[in-house]
């Protein structure tokens, strides 16, 4: 049940809903734990309300949530997940880690507010405390919740249930010796506090910091569920929110327009850095080194140079398999060119059909003027060429038709000496530089590398231009009108 259809005021129905119905349990606790405030519902605490209560039901076992900040995660985890289950078992242990004393005792004491009000008491009547500390409180059945920091002692204490939340500072994310001794502490001491470690269950909250934070490792290292919330939906997907109930997100939606609308994100985004929102708020940190690609390569740009003499602005075009495909992108990629120097300034990526995709391609054109376009040569986009060819449109070059050579990785390869030699420039904030960077920093290990190959292609047109004469390699084979093109034609 939604946790917006059951009004708090509804008092001849809510007590039998709050003790099944864990969303409206949510509302309660806050109300609880921040008078006051307006609790503003959403689709997304629906998902981590579902999710939760499979840990309560021994249906999972570890599942992780990453969530932006302030998203309402803590609440829902270490505060209101845990007396509701208390509630249906008080004789069950939890032990909530967070990555600091004040931290984890400030959770433990909104905790307390909601077990002793007089609220929960008349809800759980069977839920008394035989124990009430700081940082503990225990029921007289044996159960309860205890907090410790992360690096905290253990010692005596075991769990049926082990909630992870926030157990690192954004500050300490860049730390290596920060990030490994972290996974040291959960591998050699949390594990083993689970009482049973076969039935235990472990959950994980968090906002992402770094590739290798604890939730990266996990989730590498597999065998999680994985519950990821960005603020702003990269992709097109289906994420439950209830019993065979999705909610569907489409590509550019906002996570909490409510809270958050994307106004606020961008102010957001500006204030604290395209990088550091990629972690925290859309849940991919970007590679710190990178792979194939080393960031110490990337220059940057304040401002992109005039388009004087001598330079040149370019766009390249990969074309998805098939238009419209749910798993490949489009992507185009503008260029400006100055002597040896390229300045990427813009980049478009989307799943189109062929005739949208078409009028993206005219309306990038007449917005950026470019002098060339360039378009892989196979598939779809073998089809683009052949309309624009046959019906040119005004203010729009005739492509260049490109045959790729060899695989993704050796015509990345090829050019990798471009970014070592400092040859490419990025702006340092740009609406689509997190996605960007992530792509070209993680290929070839990441999840797409569209964007990679229209870099690709267009280095490896461009270079070609310094370098044309009779070789054995890389240099892309170039057509126009059905024929091989060469440096010297016109």
């Amino acid at each position: 049940m939604s946790s917006s259809i059951i009004r708090l005021s509804d008092q001849k129905i809510l007590p039998a809903v709050l003790r099944q119905d864990l969303g409206t349990f949510v509302a309660k606790v806050f109300s609880t734990v921040s008078p006051g405030d307006e609790y503003l519902g959403n689709w997304h605490i629906d998902a981590i309300v579902h999710a939760l209560p499979q840990i309560h039901q021994d249906e999972v076992k570890r599942l992780i949530v990453n969530q932006p900040p302030r998203s309402l995660k803590s609440i829902c985890a270490s505060v209101a997940f845990v007396a509701w289950s208390i509630g249906h078992d008080p004789a069950k242990r939890f032990a909530c880690v967070s990555y600091s004393n004040e931290l984890a005792a400030s959770f433990a004491r909104q905790f307390r507010a909601v077990i002793t009000s007089d609220w929960y008491r008349a809800l759980f009547p069977s839920v008394r405390l035989a124990k009430d500390s700081e940082t503990e409180c225990v029921t007289t059945k044996g159960g309860g919740r205890f907090a410790v920091p992360v690096g905290g002692s253990f010692t005596g204490r075991g769990a049926d249930v082990i909630i992870i939340d926030d157990p690192m500072k954004a500050s300490d994310a860049q730390s290596e010796k920060a990030r490994r001794t972290l996974s040291d502490w959960y591998a050699t001491t949390l594990l083993s506090r689970l009482d049973d470690k076969q039935s235990g269950a472990i959950v994980l909250v968090m906002q992402r910091l770094h590739e290798d934070d604890l939730a990266g490792k996990l989730l590498r290292d597999g065998g999680w569920c994985h519950l990821n919330l960005p603020a702003i939906a990269e992709d097109d997907e289906e994420i439950l929110i209830g019993p065979n109930t999705v909610h569907q997100r489409r590509k550019g939606e906002i996570l909490h327009p409510a809270r958050e609308p994307s106004e606020l994100l961008d102010e957001i985004r500006r204030g604290m850095g395209s990088l550091n929102f990629s972690a925290q708020y859309q849940q991919r940190p970007i590679p710190i080194e990178g792979n194939l690609v080393k960031r110490d390569w990337i220059k940057w740009y304040e401002n992109a140079p005039n388009r004087g003499i001598g330079a040149m602005v370019v766009q390249s075009w990969d074309i998805a398999s098939t238009t419209g495909d749910t798993r490949d992108y489009s992507v185009c990629t503008t260029w400006l060119k100055l002597n040896r120097n390229y300045y990427l300034l813009s980049t478009w990526r989307g799943r189109l059909e062929f005739p949208q995709l078409l009028h993206k391609l005219v309306d990038l054109a007449r917005y950026h003027q470019p002098s060339h376009i360039l378009i892989e040569q196979v598939g779809a986009g073998l089809h683009l060429i052949q309309e624009l060819r046959a019906n040119p449109v005004s203010g729009v070059p005739l492509p260049i038709g490109i045959k790729p050579q060899g695989d993704k990785l050796v015509r990345m390869e090829a050019q990798c000496a471009r970014f070592e030699a400092g040859q490419i420039y990025l702006p340092r904030e740009a609406s689509w530089l997190s996605e960007f960077l992530h792509e070209i920093l993680a290929f070839p290990n990441g999840r797409h590398d569209d964007q990679v190959d229209s870099v690709s292609q267009f280095l490896n047109w461009v270079e070609a231009s310094y370098r044309w004469q009779p070789m054995i390699g890389a240099a892309p084979k170039i057509f126009i009108g059905g024929r091989e093109w060469s440096s010297g034609d016109s």
